[in-house]
């Protein structure tokens, strides 16, 4: 057979065509798997009392939305699971505070945050990285919740990061990994103190003392002074110790996820 210039340009085009459709095949199957990491799931408390005091309180919205401005500025998409689902109980609401405010005004996630996912809806493979935000209702419903301690042990042995901020911390104190052993054991672990709780006066209405249960679990707990930042990493593991930490605290899993 005559081998033409006309019929090895015919062979080049078409080996070329091929191993383009190759490769634009490749990138498309790996695109769930580039999509799932930019997500985030946020947690949020269903508790919307005080103990005995009937006071109201619910998730505290500036532990939510510095957080949020920080990670979805990055590119990040973030959900919303409560222990119920539904629209979370909400405190500190304070729109004064800017960040607040464009949480707060942007319509896409105050619905989400309004119409939280329950635990059951939660695929743990699709994130990156789960954050559990305080307010004094997550001392009631947060510790004990086996669905969202599950679903956080899945994401952290995924190679995925588990941050809380303030009283958020309260979910972690009983996750168990696949080991057996708690998660915050021999980890530096930091969160809303003994000495805040004593300031508020709600040291004798919560159900028990963050600082002192942390430290039971086996945590090397990690504190500043009343109302000073403070944010301590560990192992993937973020943990700020008041709202005044709310914003370092995205940073630090930020950082994490680079």
């Amino acid at each position: 057979m005559k081998i033409t210039f006309k019929y090895l340009a015919g062979k080049l085009i078409a080996m070329a065509l091929a191993l383009f459709i190759g490769v634009v095949s490749s990138a498309n199957a790996q695109a769930p798997q580039s999509n799932k990491m930019k997500k985030i799931l946020f947690v949020v408390t269903s508790h919307d009392k005080k103990g005995s005091t009937n006071e109201p309180t619910g998730y505290y919205l500036s532990e939510v939305a510095h957080p949020w401005e920080v990670l979805h500025n990055a590119g990040y998409e973030i959900d919303f699971v409560s222990p119920k689902g539904g629209k979370a109980p909400i405190d500190g609401f304070n729109l004064e505070d800017k960040v607040n405010y464009l949480f707060w005004n942007n319509t896409r996630y105050r619905t989400k945050v309004e119409n939280t996912m329950s635990p059951k809806q939660i695929k743990p493979e699709e994130y990156a990285a789960i954050f559990y935000a305080g307010g004094h209702g997550a001392m009631w419903d947060l510790a004990d919740n086996e669905e969202l301690a599950t679903i956080a042990k899945n994401i952290y042995e995924n190679n995925g990061i588990i941050g809380a901020v303030c009283h958020g911390p309260a979910a972690l104190v009983n996750i168990k990994l696949s080991s057996g052993n708690y998660l915050v054991d021999g980890k530096k672990i930091n969160a809303f103190t003994n000495e805040e709780e004593k300031a508020v006066k709600l040291d004798n209405i919560v159900p028990f003392l963050l600082e002192t249960k942390l430290i039971e679990q086996g945590a090397i707990f990690e504190k500043s002074g009343l109302w000073q930042e403070h944010v301590t990493v560990d192992q993937r593991v973020v943990t700020g110790q008041n709202p005044q930490s709310a914003h370092a605290v995205g940073e630090a899993i930020l950082s994490l996820l680079k």
